[in-house]
């Protein structure tokens, strides 16, 4: 009877045993995220990228909506076409309008949404935009996610990270920021702004002047040395004249 007891104890424990094993080994859930192409520093401009996967075996995801936060509004959101799928940008006013390169922004985008596309199970789909100028103030952006399936199942990655808590179930994509470039001069194209152009052209200006200023004085002080000489030659020639006249 005791040998029985002990048996079933020891099965029921490797039984738990083998469970918290395949607990503790099962692949996370994967999200839907966003990350940058290359850097996304602080009042710049950058490429994002909105990855998400299909985590449904029998469903296709056929819809993403995004929304951008109201309290950093950007001035500038442009997507990139995905094939097989339609993007709607919408805008909305800022209750504090921008000031950009001289311009007053009084709206900014609010959502931007993709249908008519499909992601099948077990494949995943990349939705990539152009974004700028990135807030200055913060060190990361929270983009709150819906992402929908052909049965109609809605998943609303909206959940935010708090520091110290778990990963939430459905967190909302994060874009980290990095530290503003030392000097970043450039508009959405990556072209430089007049502003820049403006400070390049003092600088040239600046150096040029400078060179100048630099053979202006090389020349003085050639020209002074060379007069020195000439005075000295001219002595030695007086006081050489004066001893054969004595």
């Amino acid at each position: 009877m005791k040998a029985s007891r002990m048996s079933s104890r020891l099965s029921f424990a490797a039984a738990l045993a083998a469970g918290s094993v395949l607990v503790l080994s099962a692949p996370a859930f994967a999200h839907v995220g966003v990350q940058p192409e290359g850097a996304a520093a602080k009042g710049g401009y950058a490429v994002i990228n909105f990855k998400v996967p299909n985590e449904r075996d029998n469903a296709s995801t056929t819809q993403l909506e995004v929304n951008f936060p109201i309290d950093q509004p950007l001035t500038s959101v442009m997507p990139q076409d995905v094939p097989g799928w339609t993007v709607t940008v919408e805008k909305s006013k800022l209750d504090k309008p921008l000031t950009v390169h001289g311009k007053q922004i009084n709206e900014a985008v609010t959502k931007v949404t993709w249908t008519g596309g499909k992601i099948e199970p077990g494949k995943f789909q990349q939705f990539p935009v152009s974004v700028g100028k990135l807030p200055e103030n913060t060190d990361q952006m929270v983009f709150k996610a819906i992402q929908t399936y052909d049965n109609n199942e809605v998943v609303r990655w909206i959940e935010e990270s708090k520091a110290g808590a778990a990963e939430p179930q459905t967190p909302a994509p994060v874009l980290k920021l990095t530290a503003a470039a030392a000097d970043d001069h450039h508009d959405a194209d990556g072209a430089k702004t007049d502003e820049a152009k403006n400070t390049d052209a003092h600088a040239k200006d600046g150096t040029h002047d400078e060179a100048a200023a630099k053979g202006s004085d090389t020349t003085a002080r050639a020209l002074g040395i060379a007069g020195i000489v000439i005075g000295l030659g001219g002595v030695a020639f007086g006081v050489a004249s004066r001893r054969r006249a004595s």
